[in-house]
């Protein structure tokens, strides 16, 4: 058996141990989430035990994700300083705590102080684990197998959680603030388990803590992936890729709102959404993107079929038969808007981000990527309780251009990575030739050291 106090290599640990620790952080990283994120699954049974409008559920939303935002970058920072036990555990277990104060449904003002608090919980202290603690427990070789499981693993957790919910929400319907309340209260034992699991279980690693100066933070890194142009290409599309991503959220309240589905199947759409179509929308984008060498192109392509099925659900007549084809729709808006999403930061991997600043690169990539969430949420909230289901049709419009400009964003990273390309082989025939004496060396020098500067952020 391992002595826990001692540190170990992934080789030491047994087969048995890994993949419990695979399983840990993976349903982790799904369920430490889904207190804050609540109302993208039971929207009205949440707004009304909460006694709140449309635009204080948003608002609570952006007080997270404001905090969330100052937090990105210095948590991986500090995921390179703290061992993952230790984040692990306090994370989960800080979560826990606020999660059972939610649960007694407060005020609006103590529920934004919860939230604040999630926001540094969730995000400072858990963030960086997940992806780090299964390199850790990984061989080399094994690396791309246990994040594929870790996926799949997420996607199960969520998906199960989702089926309790709404079990739950359709069981206690008639006392729905006893429903929120005994929901948020499972979630919180669940998360004080996985904490407490986690202090027991997870081991100090060989090599986890950045003891040098080279590991630590670095100004240049960030100058240099500032300057980048793939970044900010890739930034801009992660923008929109994740505000229609989490847009497509308002569907469940439309569903109900508009269409007229009861509580229990606006629920169960929103629970197969979210959840279930993410055990196949990650590897499915991720073969799509492996096959045609570039994930713009599927990126392009999802955020036109996006756009495209969001006008639709637009037009949808008020009936029954309505109702079935919009849960249609909704779930394949999930099925793509989960694809996508999952495969954004590869855009980074295309563009040739160098491995020296990709480090950097991914935490300005969630920076600017998860930005929606500060003002999104809010601003459609406001919207429905000023127009009611007049709203619906301008949200979806929103949605639908974000889409729009989500696909330019990856045609435009799809057209500078063959600029980039295309000079960069002419400047090595340039230099051949100017090898073999056909023309001047000093003019084939400075034509390839001046195409070098441009392409250099991107080179690999």
């Amino acid at each position: 058996m391992i002595n826990l106090r001692e540190e170990v290599r992934a080789n030491d640990l047994t087969k048995g141990h890994r993949i419990f620790l695979l399983i840990l952080v993976s349903m982790g990283s799904s369920i430490i989430y889904a207190p804050a994120y609540l109302k993208n699954v039971i929207y009205d049974p949440l707004m009304e035990a909460l006694n709140a409008s449309n635009e204080q559920i948003g608002s609570l939303i952006t007080a997270y994700a404001i905090t969330a935002t100052i937090c990105y970058l210095p948590s991986g920072i500090i995921a390179d300083k703290i061992r993952m036990r230790t984040l692990a555990w306090v994370g989960f277990s800080s979560t826990a705590v606020l999660t059972f104060m939610y649960g007694l449904l407060p005020s609006m003002v103590m529920l934004h102080l919860i939230f604040v608090g999630m926001g540094v919980t969730t995000i400072l202290i858990w963030w960086g684990i997940r992806f780090k603690l299964v390199r850790l427990i990984s061989e080399e070789e094994d690396y791309s197998r246990n994040i594929g499981l870790s996926y799949g693993v997420y996607g199960a957790a969520g998906l199960i959680m989702g089926v309790v919910q709404l079990a739950i929400i359709s069981w206690m319907a008639t006392n729905m603030d006893m429903a929120v309340r005994s929901l948020i209260w499972i979630l919180a034992g669940i998360i004080l388990v996985l904490g407490v699991l986690s202090f027991l279980f997870i081991p100090k690693f060989e090599g986890e803590i950045a003891n040098t100066k080279e590991n630590g933070f670095s100004l240049s890194e960030l100058r240099d992936a500032l300057k980048s142009p793939v970044v900010w290409i890739a930034a801009a599309t992660m923008f929109c890729v994740y505000f229609y991503y989490t847009g497509v959220s308002y569907t469940t309240p439309y569903l109900t709102s508009v269409l007229g589905a009861s509580v229990g199947i606006a629920t169960f759409v929103s629970v197969i959404r979210t959840y279930g179509v993410t055990l196949l929308s990650g590897p499915a984008f991720g073969f799509m993107a492996k096959a045609v060498n570039s994930p713009s192109k599927i990126i392009a392509a999802g955020s036109l079929v996006t756009a495209i099925s969001i006008v639709v659900l637009t037009f949808l007549p008020s009936n029954q038969a309505a109702t079935i084809i919009a849960a249609l729709i909704i779930v394949l808006l999930g099925f793509i808007a989960n694809g996508v999403f999952g495969i954004v930061s590869s855009q980074l991997t295309e563009g040739k981000v160098p491995l020296t600043i990709f480090g950097t690169a991914t935490g300005l990539l969630s920076v600017v990527g998860f930005l929606p969430d500060t003002f999104s949420s809010k601003w459609f909230g406001a919207m429905i309780d000023e127009k009611g289901n007049d709203a619906y049709p301008q949200i979806f419009g929103i949605l639908a251009g974000v889409a729009v400009l989500a696909m330019v964003c990856a045609i435009a990273l799809i057209l500078y990575v063959r600029r980039t390309n295309a000079r960069t082989a002419d400047a090595v025939i340039e230099a051949e030739i100017a090898a073999q004496g056909t023309i001047p060396p000093a003019a084939a020098e400075a034509a390839l050291a001046e195409t070098a500067v441009e392409v250099e952020p991107t080179r690999g």
